[in-house]
C-alpha cells in the first residue's frame, strides 16, 4: 500500500513538470491585438468582458518591443492612442516576465500561458488577466448587388 501512494506522488510530480509552459516558447506567442476576457482580482471574484473597446496591441521584437492601445473601427481600422509602453522581455526564476517602461512609471508583469489564442498574465497585484485573441466583429448586410 506504502508503494502505491509513492508511485501516485511520482506520478503527479512528473505531470506537474510536463504541464508548465517552456518560457522560451511563450515569447511567440506574445505578438499580435489581444483583447480582456476576464480578470481574477482574488481567490473569490473574476471580472468578465463581454465588449471590448479597446484592444491591446503587442509588438515583439526580439526581446523588446511595445503595447499599444487601440480601438478598432467598424471598416476594420484601429484607432490609436498614441502612447506606447515599452517593453522588454526577460526568462526569471523559469518563467517569462514582460517589464514595462513609460516616462512616467515602471511595472512587470509574469506570463502565465501563451497560445495563439489566449494569453494569460499575472500582475504585481496578484491579478490575473485573461486575454483573447482578438478577432474583428463581422456585420453582414443582405443588400442585393
Amino acid at each position: 500500500m506504502k508503494n502505491r501512494g509513492l508511485i501516485f506522488f511520482v506520478f503527479s510530480l512528473f505531470l506537474l513538470s510536463c504541464s508548465r509552459q517552456d518560457p522560451k516558447e511563450q515569447i511567440q506567442y506574445l505578438e499580435g491585438y489581444w483583447e480582456i476576457d476576464k480578470v481574477k482580482v482574488s481567490e473569490d471574484s473574476t471580472i468578465t468582458y463581454k465588449v471590448n473597446q479597446n484592444v491591446d496591441y503587442l509588438e515583439i521584437e526580439g526581446r523588446t518591443g511595445q503595447r499599444t492601445k487601440v480601438r478598432p473601427q467598424m471598416d476594420g481600422s484601429f484607432k490609436t492612442s498614441n502612447s506606447a509602453e515599452k517593453l522588454e522581455l526577460k526568462i526569471e526564476e523559469d518563467s517569462l516576465r514582460i517589464y514595462y517602461k513609460t516616462p512616467y512609471d515602471s511595472w512587470k508583469e509574469t506570463v502565465l500561458n501563451a497560445s495563439n489564442d489566449q494569453l494569460v498574465i499575472k500582475n504585481d497585484q496578484d491579478k490575473i488577466y485573461h486575454y483573447k485573441k482578438y478577432t474583428p466583429i463581422s456585420i453582414e448586410t443582405n443588400e442585393k448587388k
